[in-house]
């Protein structure tokens, strides 16, 4: 509990709130229909890896970067991340994304807004395989994310930014549609 009086851990709190407001401000943003046609589902993955990639090398040194509350969840399971902090992280993830969806929608107009970006199922997609390809992708996030952040292999945590980025580009790519 020594851990919740520490400045460094209030924070590492506010990095992963930030984070995630602009995550999902730029992200979904990116989504969104602007012009007429079909969403480009490229644009979108693009979108959501270069954030992602870019908040993890600015926030990366603050509070790891997690920025998803899967990333959290599994730093939490694997003993690399504290109780408290994790909670932390994940209230801050929560309370983010809210704020940041809250942003978009108010500087959004309404005809572009639509469903904010809110994806769901193809009609030919049941919900136990959407249930499915979300649990493998997530987990094919969550791997590159540990592999990255293994000390093991360079000792530059900056390096991690990249592979992270394209590793969520590639899994919005595969599972958008």
């Amino acid at each position: 509990m020594r851990e919740l009086r520490s400045s460094s851990f209030w924070r590492a709190v506010l990095a992963e709130f930030l984070g995630s407001l602009l995550y999902a401000l730029l992200g979904l943003g990116a989504s969104l229909r602007w012009v007429p046609g079909p969403p480009s589902v490229l644009g979108a993955a693009l979108a959501f890896g270069l954030a992602q990639a870019t908040l993890v090398q600015a926030l990366g040194p603050v509070s790891g970067g997690h920025i998803n509350p899967a990333i959290t969840l599994a730093f939490l399971l694997a003993s690399q991340l504290s109780l408290p902090r994790a909670l932390g992280y994940l209230l801050a993830q929560l309370l983010g994304a809210l704020a940041g969806a809250g942003v978009l929608y108010g500087l959004t107009p309404a005809p572009v807004r639509g469903t904010l970006g809110l994806s769901v199922l193809h009609p030919g997609v049941g919900p136990g395989q959407g249930t499915v390809v979300e649990l493998l992708l997530t987990a094919q996030f969550v791997l590159c994310v540990f592999a990255s952040f293994d000390e093991r292999h360079d000792g530059r945590p900056g390096s991690a930014a990249l592979p992270v980025g394209f590793s969520l580009a590639l899994g919005h790519i595969f599972g958008v549609r």
